[in-house]
């Protein structure tokens, strides 16, 4: 906890020098596609009203919420059950490899056909796309068990839902939680993908108006905020992950300290 001051110099160092840069690179740009930060800086409060947010960035941010639990959901049952099972894992993985090749946004115009044009459609294609990282994670984490630790649990009689609560999802944590962080990320674009094909508000809807009406300063202030709550979202998790995995990463810092 002595170190908060560095790690926040050096979270905030990198983007402090990547604005500066935009601000005087873009500072005397006449281009109307590449507008001065200043003046994108200057429409973001304009743009980005309450009533805009709640209209467009809650609804974003409640697709993507569900989308991820969905998947969150989906990837780390059905991995745990193919990767505790060798002949589950056998029979699913070539499948599991076909599907996972191909491009989640390829997936919007199939899912439009079942799913319709809502939120539906909208929260099926983040799961879809999310759930990956997750599920293989999953299974390489339950994989990679300890076979002293599995033994030792069999010979207590720890078995069923016990096995899993204290051993097997502890142990495969850190790679579940490595696949959630990926799929974060794919939720994102993904939240954006979907609402650019068929919407009546969002992050993704609101920026292709800006764009398709030429109010550049104004898309870019979209982009702007995906960034922030990129950002936000990414803090939160590694908030979380942190309070989840503690026994790990404070095992890995003693390792670290030790050598």
């Amino acid at each position: 906890m002595k170190d908060w001051p560095l790690r926040l110099f050096l979270a905030l160092a990198l983007p402090a020098v990547l604005l500066a840069v935009w601000w005087f690179a873009s500072d005397d740009s006449t281009d109307v596609y590449w507008p001065p930060l200043r003046t994108i800086l200057t429409a973001f409060p304009d743009v980005w009203t309450g009533d805009r947010l709640r209209e467009d960035v809650l609804p974003s941010v409640l697709r993507l919420s569900a989308g991820y639990a969905c998947a969150a959901a989906a990837g780390v049952g059905l991995g745990t059950l193919i990767g505790s099972h060798r002949r589950v894992r056998a029979v699913c993985e070539p499948a599991l490899e076909f599907v996972r090749a191909v491009p989640p946004p390829v997936l919007v115009p199939v899912i439009m056909l079942f799913a319709g044009i809502g939120d539906t459609m909208k929260i099926a294609v983040i799961a879809a796309g999310c759930v990956w990282p997750i599920l293989l994670n999953t299974v390489e984490g339950v994989r990679g068990l300890d076979a002293v630790m599995s033994e030792t649990a069999r010979s207590y009689g720890i078995t069923g839902v016990a096995r899993l609560r204290h051993l097997v999802l502890p142990a495969a944590g850190p790679q579940i939680f490595a696949g959630l962080r990926q799929a974060l990320s794919i939720g994102i674009i993904l939240m954006v993908i979907s609402e650019m094909f068929a919407a009546d508000n969002g992050l993704g809807f609101t920026i292709v108006q800006f764009q398709r009406g030429f109010a550049i300063a104004d898309m870019w202030t979209g982009i702007l905020l995906l960034g922030l709550l990129g950002f936000a979202l990414s803090v939160l998790f590694h908030t979380v992950e942190r309070r989840v995995l503690g026994w790990y990463h404070g095992l890995r810092d003693a390792t670290r300290r030790s050598s």
